[in-house]
C-alpha cells in the first residue's frame, strides 16, 4: 500500500471496516454520521443531510420524501473539503441513497476531477455474505487482501460461537422494528442475525430492503419478542420516539407487551451498521432472546428492556 495513502469514507460502518483492517492512521476525512471508534470526531466532516435530523419519526420520514421530490439527493457532499483533503481512495455506499451518501453523490461531487484521482470503493451490504465481501473489497482497494480475510474469518468465527450457544435454546418468535411511525420492520442482514441468534424472523427477508408494514400484520403474527431498532436512532431516542407504539390502541393487544417482552436496541451504532460490529448486534440479540444463556454485556448501551411497556399497555 503507497505510503501516502488517504482514505475518505463516506459511510459509518466503512469507517469501522478501516478501522478494523488497523488503517485508522490513513483515514483523512468523514461523513457527518461517523463516530466510531471515537478519534475519527476530531476528522473534517465531508458531508450533511439536506434537513434537520433531530425531529420525530414522522416528521423525518416526511422530510426525506419531501427532499427526494425536490433535489436528487438527501445528502450534501463539501467539494471544498475534498479538494483540500485530496484523497485516494472514497468509500461510499449503494445499498440505500436515504440512509447514507451514496455513490450517485459521490459521482455528482468534485470527487472525479480532484487531482489525486481518488479510487471510488462502494459498498454494497445486503446481506451477511456482502458484509464480508465489503471487507475483503475495502482491504483490496487498500493493497491488504490478507488482512481482509483474516478479519472476516475473525468475525465469522466469533459469530458461529455465540450462534451455537443460541440454537441450542427455544426459539421465540421475533418482530424487528427499523421505522416507528410509520411502520418498517428490518430487512437485509438482520434477518440473518434473529436467525442465528436463536430467534425466528416474522418480518422481513434476508438480503432484500427493509418493507414497510402494517398495524394488522403486525397484530396477525404477534411476536413473542419486539426489538425496537430504528435506522439512525440511539436507544435514548428511541425510547423517546416509542409512543409512535404505544399510543396505538391495538398496542396493548400484543403477547409481546402482554408479557413484558419489548425492547429498544442502538440501531444506529449496530443493527444499522453493517461493518465489523455485526458481531456485537448479534450478541444483543441473543442477550435478549436468551438471558439464561448469555450475560447482559451490551444491556444499559446496546440494548434495555422498554420500561414503559407495562404503563402504556
Amino acid at each position: 500500500m503507497p505510503v501516502d495513502t488517504r482514505i475518505v469514507s463516506l459511510i459509518a460502518s466503512a469507517t469501522e471496516i478501516v478501522h478494523a483492517l488497523g488503517q485508522l492512521p490513513n483515514l483523512v476525512g468523514r461523513s457527518h454520521e461517523c463516530d466510531y471508534p471515537p478519534a475519527v470526531r476530531s476528522l473534517p466532516v465531508c458531508t450533511a443531510p439536506r434537513f434537520p435530523v433531530n425531529g420525530n419519526s414522522s416528521e423525518i420520514n416526511r422530510l426525506v420524501q419531501d427532499t427526494l421530490r425536490d433535489a436528487v439527493s438527501v445528502y450534501q457532499v463539501f467539494d471544498d473539503v475534498l479538494q483540500a483533503l485530496q484523497p485516494t481512495h472514497i468509500l461510499t455506499q449503494t445499498q440505500c441513497d436515504v440512509c447514507a451518501v451514496s455513490l450517485k453523490d459521490v459521482e455528482r461531487s468534485a470527487a472525479m476531477r480532484l487531482p489525486s484521482r481518488p479510487a471510488l470503493v462502494s459498498l454494497q451490504p445486503n446481506s451477511l455474505a456482502d458484509i464480508w465481501d465489503d471487507i475483503h473489497r475495502v482491504a483490496t482497494s487498500l493493497g491488504i487482501g490478507e488482512r481482509g480475510e483474516a478479519l472476516v474469518l475473525e468475525l465469522r468465527d466469533h459469530m458461529e460461537e455465540i450462534s451455537r450457544a443460541a440454537r441450542s435454546a427455544p426459539a421465540p418468535r421475533v418482530a424487528c422494528i427499523e421505522w416507528l411511525e410509520p411502520l418498517m420492520a428490518a430487512g437485509n442482514w438482520v434477518p440473518e442475525l434473529v436467525s442465528m441468534a436463536g430467534g425466528v424472523n416474522l418480518f422481513g427477508e434476508a438480503g432484500k430492503h427493509s418493507p414497510w408494514m402494517t398495524w394488522e400484520q403486525l397484530i396477525e403474527r404477534d411476536p413473542d419478542v419486539l426489538v425496537a431498532m430504528p435506522c439512525g436512532f440511539d436507544r435514548e431516542r428511541t425510547e423517546r420516539e416509542m409512543s409512535w407504539l404505544t399510543r396505538r390502541p391495538e398496542w396493548k393487544l400484543l403477547k409481546a407487551v402482554q408479557s413484558d417482552q419489548v425492547y429498544v436496541a442502538d440501531g444506529n451504532q449496530f443493527f444499522n451498521r453493517p461493518g465489523p460490529r455485526v458481531v456485537e448486534s448479534l450478541r444483543i440479540l441473543a442477550e435478549i432472546l436468551h438471558p439464561e444463556r448469555f450475560d447482559p454485556s451490551f444491556e444499559g448501551a446496546g440494548w434495555s428492556r422498554f420500561e414503559g411497556v407495562k404503563q402504556a399497555a
